[in-house]
């Protein structure tokens, strides 16, 4: 699973957030049973045990919040963070103590073992905090922490907001980005880093975290054409203004250093949701490829014997944020050692594909190798199929929104291939077609949808009539 800093600031303090609920309600239970281990060397523990220490962790979790203990801005305070803790635990407490009255389950407690699993807790969260102070400050020290955004706006308008962004400790603002040059080179002591095209070939190469758009005092034409082209990059996008003159899509409000910000674009994937989406794909994938190694093992040999040349064919395609990954595939056409850089979609009865290769094609066969790929990180096992780089190109210039696909990670099979849209894409309308059926994925996605296409890959996505 990807390491907690390649997720932007804002994500990072979610997952901060969120495993910190779920290490409080651990060592709830986990003092407990120990406790109870040590007292009586045996985990054989009575029912009414489990009762207790199960109603004390689902307490826990909510009066915790209730206390707003996992508020980010909480954490900043170990002091606050203990005060609070402590708060809570107390009022868990007593309400263990109310359930233990009236079950009438007092003279078959341990008093020793409750007092102490009073205080254990409680020096377990405060040294959990303490923990968590030490990370942070390191994380501080590291710039981990701090929201990297590029704002788009150079004049009096982006002025002011480049102005008030930079009071806030936690925010670095990596550059500026307009439609038309400055006059000068830096604004406000950050650097001018060029148009809108360059902030988005510069989220390839850079980590950044949000975009933030000051263009209130431009036409509506302009902000159109902005928002068009960074509709494509896999990055939060927020701007800073109302929607009175402008008909913006909006999806959500927040501030940032203080400033009100209207969310325009979103990452589809963002901190629990792209933690779930790794997990599927390198625990499911594991499992998938060792069920899959037999056949890919039969299908090697097939394809050694049918046909001289590699067994796996190698080709480069765009994945996540339009990056160049390695894709892997079996080998299905004849071996051409001067291969057309076009890459011209395989058809019916076309002369290159072999005999093995005719069949690998039709049942996906050949696509087991992307396996590897998404063990990998490369790949996810649900996702828009990646496509040639030369097609790639071809279709981002004549389909509106294409390069939205590259929003995720490509996939071995997806929303557009269980529907029907698979193999050759002959006309611009079918890959209209399959472009529509993948930003719906993307949009709307969720593990039970992932789950559901993995489902019907099974059942309708493996043959198809228009794979030649």
């Amino acid at each position: 699973m990807s390491d907690v800093r390649a997720f932007p600031a804002s994500d990072r303090t979610t997952l901060i957030t969120g495993l910190l609920r779920l290490t409080d309600v651990v060592l709830v239970a986990g003092v407990a049973y120990t406790l109870f281990w040590f007292h009586n060397n045996t985990l054989r523990i009575p029912h009414y045990y489990h009762q207790i220490i199960l109603l004390a962790a689902l307490l826990t979790a909510n009066f915790a919040h209730v206390a707003g203990i996992y508020r980010p801005a909480s954490l900043a305070s170990t002091s606050l963070q203990v005060v609070r803790m402590a708060a809570a635990w107390t009022m868990v407490a007593l309400a263990v103590l109310a359930f233990v009255f009236v079950t009438d389950i007092t003279e078959w407690l341990n008093r020793a073992w409750a007092l102490q699993w009073y205080f254990g807790v409680f020096i377990a969260f405060t040294l959990t905090r303490f923990v968590i102070w030490h990370r942070r400050r390191r994380a501080r020290r590291h710039g981990d922490l701090t929201a990297r955004i590029a704002l788009v706006g150079a004049r009096d308008l982006g002025r002011k907001v480049l102005e008030q962004l930079r009071q806030d400790p936690y925010v670095q603002v990596v550059g500026v980005f307009d439609t038309l040059d400055p006059a000068e080179a830096t604004i406000e002591g950050v650097p001018y880093r060029g148009s809108v095209i360059d902030l988005v070939r510069l989220v390839r190469q850079e980590r950044i975290d949000e975009i933030v758009i000051a263009m209130i005092d431009r036409s509506e034409e302009e902000v159109a054409s902005v928002l068009a082209k960074l509709r494509d990059v896999p990055i939060n996008t927020k701007f800073c203004a109302h929607t009175l003159r402008f008909n913006l899509p909006v999806r959500g409000f927040s501030t940032l250093g203080g400033l009100p910000l209207l969310h325009v674009f979103q990452r589809p994937l963002s901190a629990w949701g792209q933690v779930l989406k790794a997990l599927e794909d390198r625990i499911l994938g594991f499992f998938i490829l060792l069920l899959a190694l037999p056949v890919m093992a039969v299908v090697a040999i097939a394809v050694k014997l049918d046909s001289p040349g590699p067994v796996l064919f190698r080709q480069k395609r765009y994945g996540f944020n339009n990056n160049e990954i390695t894709v892997f595939k079996f080998r299905s056409m004849r071996n051409d050692p001067n291969p057309d850089p076009s890459v011209p979609q395989a058809q019916r009865n076309d002369p290159r594909v072999t005999r093995v290769g005719s069949f690998l094609r039709k049942s996906s066969l050949d696509e087991l190798p992307q396996l590897f790929n998404v063990l990998q990180g490369t790949m996810s096992l649900v996702g828009p199929r990646p496509h040639a780089v030369a097609h790639n190109e071809h279709y981002a210039a004549i389909i509106d929104g294409y390069l939205g696909r590259h929003r995720v990670k490509p996939g071995i099979t997806g929303w557009a291939q269980v529907n029907g849209y698979r193999g050759e894409t002959d006309t611009p309308e079918k890959m209209r077609m399959r472009v529509q059926y993948d930003l719906y994925y993307i949009d709307n996605w969720s593990l039970s949808l992932d789950l559901k296409i993995l489902l019907m890959t099974v059942f309708v996505g493996f043959v198809n009539r228009n794979a030649y």
